[in-house]
């Protein structure tokens, strides 16, 4: 069977091989393969160096402190930590979010809301922003957190998170920012973006599942309640035997993301313009989102006359997606589609196509003429 293209990044990128080659040598009896947490011996002062040196390397990406650098399972429990740890059981409090943040956000907002939390769910604008002006109008005396998206997953549309950031750091109320889907693919500088909790994901920038980070501002100090206890590890923050591979591979993968990033926003912008003219001659597409604010590797697209899954089962040589991926488990129509005012009907025509790393102008060439065959032959029967 011919490998199918893959165009869905997005929901997850493959390990590059030079990070798992660097993963391999934390990993067996002949590399340095103890605990962090080992502080009497070689084999634990060994893993504790590697550790740390990948700190740094994720927290250059963000120009970060490595010390404001906390490591978490992954994206998901990152907001999971920075959400839940800054209420930290307190009832009386007031959190701002969006209606179409990732369901790491949307279902942590929703189990606070079912404990006493009152919440505010702002609408985006038809392209997937939120403006300071909303956050603006929607404070309360009792806010103690925003949380908002810098990349929404689903259109790859970009959220002014400098602006808002400021206005909230001079009322004195934290902002959690999830960046999965930003770091490795635009500029991302906690220097220039007033943010005081920002999620991370190492399998969004060609690094191995099962790790992620959490920054944590330290000037003036944030502060947060671990959710996860056992052992005091990452500063009380959160608990748990460090995953030594793992980080190695999360930290090379952000220093390569760091070395690379300019190349690779160019690269993804070609792909996606040459993809796009594949498809010029195909009536009645309609890109989702915002053509100018937003990342060059995600592009969602509505096809008309087409129901999205039909077309992804005439598509059997591309992998693609009509959503998140942590939302694939649902025939619902896109709760962020439907978010920005696209009708259910709109959305069930709506697939995203996300580029990488590792996609060729073949590829796309190739996936841009499938999908005008499909659509085509699709509409032909109607």
């Amino acid at each position: 069977m011919k490998k199918p293209v893959y165009l869905d990044y997005a929901a997850t990128t493959p390990v590059d091989p030079s990070v798992a080659d660097d993963m391999v040598r934390y990993l067996t009896p002949d590399g340095i393969f103890g605990n962090p947490a080992s502080r009497s011996h070689a084999f634990g002062w060994q893993a504790e160096a590697a550790v740390e040196s990948a700190r740094k390397q994720v927290a250059n990406l963000i120009h970060a402190d490595p010390r404001e650098i906390v490591w978490t399972s992954g994206a998901t429990e990152s907001d999971n930590l920075a959400i839940k740890g800054a209420v930290a059981g307190r009832t009386d409090v007031h959190v701002i979010t969006s209606t179409i943040e990732h369901k790491a956000v949307v279902d942590t907002c929703k189990w606070l809301e079912g404990r006493g939390v009152d919440v505010t769910w702002l609408k985006p604008d038809h392209e997937g922003r939120i403006s300071p002006a909303q956050v603006e109008g929607a404070l309360r005396d009792n806010t103690v957190l925003v949380s908002l998206m810098l990349v929404n997953n689903e259109l790859g549309t970009i959220n002014d998170i400098a602006s808002i950031g400021g206005m909230l750091r001079e009322r004195g109320i934290l902002f959690h920012v999830d960046a999965a889907q930003a770091a490795g693919k635009m500029p991302v500088d906690v220097t220039t973006m007033p943010v005081d909790l920002m999620a991370l994901s190492g399998h969004k920038v060609y690094g191995p599942k099962g790790i992620g980070a959490l920054y944590v501002r330290r000037s003036p100090d944030v502060k947060i309640e671990a959710q996860i206890h056992g052992g005091g590890h990452e500063r009380g923050m959160r608990s748990g035997t460090l995953p030594t591979h793992q980080i190695v591979g999360m930290g090379k993968a952000f220093a390569i993301a760091a070395q690379s990033l300019s190349a690779e926003i160019e690269a993804l912008e070609q792909l996606r313009n040459a993809f796009l003219e594949g498809l010029s001659g195909l009536a009645g597409v309609t890109l989702n989102g915002s053509d100018t604010g937003r990342v060059p590797g995600i592009l969602n697209l509505s096809f008309e006359g087409v129901d999205a899954e039909s077309l992804m089962l005439g598509l059997r040589d591309l992998a693609v997606s009509s959503g998140s991926a942590c939302a694939s488990a649902t025939i619902e129509p896109s709760y962020v589609l439907r978010g920005i005012g696209l009708s259910d009907e709109q959305a069930h025509r709506a697939l995203r196509f996300s580029f990488g790393r590792f996609t060729s102008h073949e590829e796309v060439v190739f996936a841009s003429a499938q999908i005008v065959d499909v659509v085509t032959r699709l509409r032909s029967v109607r």
